[in-house]
């Protein structure tokens, strides 16, 4: 919360900002004053010395909207000189959302949360996770030749996990894990050695990764998270589908920051407990029906 500031001082911090937005947008008194509609001994009163009064409020009005910044910010009401429009702009964004995380803004979100922790429930299993069997078989149909893109995409963004210092936590709902192991929903048709090599698969990472790599299993009967990633303190991220709502500002990052940490702390499965897990998906897969409606035998 701001401080309350005596008038005589909001009549200063007025002049001070008014000479810094002139400065940075190389704007002169002559200028102003044409584009306020006043005269340009009005401009140089209001940057004048000691005793100088704040201009009533159509004229800071105008000052602000001649320079495109806020008159909240003139009047030391707020710390952001941008105008509300621009925050908002700046602050909420609408990002295409490629079938698969091949787009390079998605990558350089990564990029730029290098060194904090992200955060992340993936819409189906994590693919930078995925074998590239699981990868073909779940975008082939989709994207043909292109596939063999996002899996390239999908090793890099590991590779990138690999070296870049940033811990993951990831957030799975237990019915995904399930649905998966028995190829039943969105993985009707998964071959069984496909599911068997991606449970080995997932197993074999978070022991070479952990503690970097943390994967925590939430009951979605209970708990609820739409696709979600939080890059640090920067971004968060929601997947809809076709597209990202990424957000910037530092309320609603955190706001999301802990969502996921509530998702953690109701965890059924914390992360070390996760590769005990996987040996339970393992039995449910080997007992499922295969493809085609015959059921495995041992």
């Amino acid at each position: 919360m701001m401080e309350k500031i005596d008038k005589r001082d909001r009549a200063g911090l007025f002049r001070e900002r008014l000479a810094q937005a002139m400065a940075d947008k190389g704007e002169s008194q002559s200028g102003l004053a044409r584009k306020v509609g006043v005269d340009r001994s009005t401009i140089s009163q209001l940057l004048g010395g000691e005793g100088a009064r704040l201009p009533n409020a159509q004229v800071v009005a105008e000052c602000a909207s001649a320079l495109d910044i806020s008159a909240d910010w003139l009047l030391g009401l707020t710390e952001r000189p941008e105008r509300l429009a621009n925050l908002l702009a700046t602050s909420l964004t609408l990002t295409e959302a490629p079938r698969a995380l091949i787009d390079e803004t998605i990558f350089g979100w990564h990029q730029e949360a290098a060194g904090y922790k992200v955060r992340h429930v993936p819409a189906t299993l994590p693919d930078m996770l995925k074998t590239r069997e699981m990868l073909r078989w779940e975008y082939e149909p989709q994207l043909g030749r292109s596939a063999e893109q996002a899996i390239g995409a999908s090793e890099d963004r590991l590779r990138w996990m690999r070296s870049a210092q940033s811990d993951y936590e990831i957030a799975l709902p237990q019915h995904e894990l399930f649905a998966f192991a028995r190829a039943e929903g969105y993985y009707a048709g998964l071959p069984l050695d496909t599911r068997l090599a991606q449970i080995d698969r997932l197993g074999q990472l978070c022991d070479q990764l952990y503690p970097r790599l943390r994967i925590y299993v939430f009951d979605a009967r209970r708990v609820f998270s739409a696709p979600v990633t939080v890059f640090g303190p920067l971004l968060a991220a929601i997947y809809l589908g076709r597209h990202y709502v990424a957000f910037r500002d530092s309320q609603r990052v955190g706001a999301i920051t802990q969502h996921f940490d509530w998702l953690v702390r109701e965890a059924d499965t914390g992360a070390r407990d996760f590769t005990r897990l996987l040996n339970t998906l393992r039995a449910e897969a080997k007992d499922s029906l295969e493809p085609g409606g015959r059921r495995h035998t041992h």
